[in-house]
């Protein structure tokens, strides 16, 4: 299954990144460049980074031009994060290309490699709440109620694993068809920003 496949490379770029858990850390993808392996572990490393830099501009000490700085890393990270999406995307489209969808087939409300995106940080969430299941200095009601988000987590992991299989198993059979819509972001484009084409004038 797919998400079998995809879930192992997420663990393994998580598991990756936290042995030296520095986001400003060198990027190394083990998986060939031609490959769907190559695009999920990016993904998820990159998904990985951006989880950290969320913890630390929420810093209330955080200094104010390194907490600007930082937001704009999170803005270029977005931006990262779709342009993958769309990568996994184009990747199962190349894949499908040949399958004729059916008279009645129906589109997804969302494409596969959407729903992949919340898988990736679906496990970012399960990893980082372990962490908090098993922390030594942590109060036993705080771990209790860590152990119970965890296995609601746990759940959702298994309900949007079946719907992702589910999902690519009926593009494959015609029963559904993928249509792709590009992200038209507009707050980094220097056409489509105000602030941005204004300051181009000047």
């Amino acid at each position: 299954m797919f998400s079998e496949l995809a879930y192992r490379i997420f663990e393994e770029s998580i598991k990756k990144y936290h042995v030296k858990n520095e986001v400003d850390q060198d990027f190394e993808n083990p998986y060939p460049n031609d490959s769907v392996e190559h695009l999920l572990f990016r993904k998820n490393w990159i998904d990985t980074v951006q989880w950290h830099f969320e913890d630390i501009i929420r810093d209330p000490q955080i200094d104010p031009v390194a907490a600007l700085d930082l937001k704009r890393k999170i803005d270029a990270s977005n931006q990262d994060r779709t342009d993958m999406v769309e990568y996994i995307d184009s990747y199962f489209l190349n894949k499908y290309k040949d399958v004729k969808p059916h008279e009645r087939a129906t589109i997804n409300s969302e494409s596969p490699a959407w729903a992949i995106d919340r898988l990736s940080i679906l496990a970012l969430k399960i990893y980082h709440m372990k962490e908090e299941v098993e922390r030594e200095d942590a109060s036993d009601e705080h771990r209790a109620k860590c152990q119970a988000k965890l296995d609601i987590l746990l759940e959702q992991r298994k309900d949007l694993s079946e719907a992702i299989d589910q999902l690519l198993s009926d593009i494959e059979k015609g029963d559904k068809y993928m249509k792709v819509y590009k992200q038209m972001k507009m707050y980094n484009d220097e056409e489509l920003n105000p602030v941005l084409y204004q300051n181009k004038k000047k």
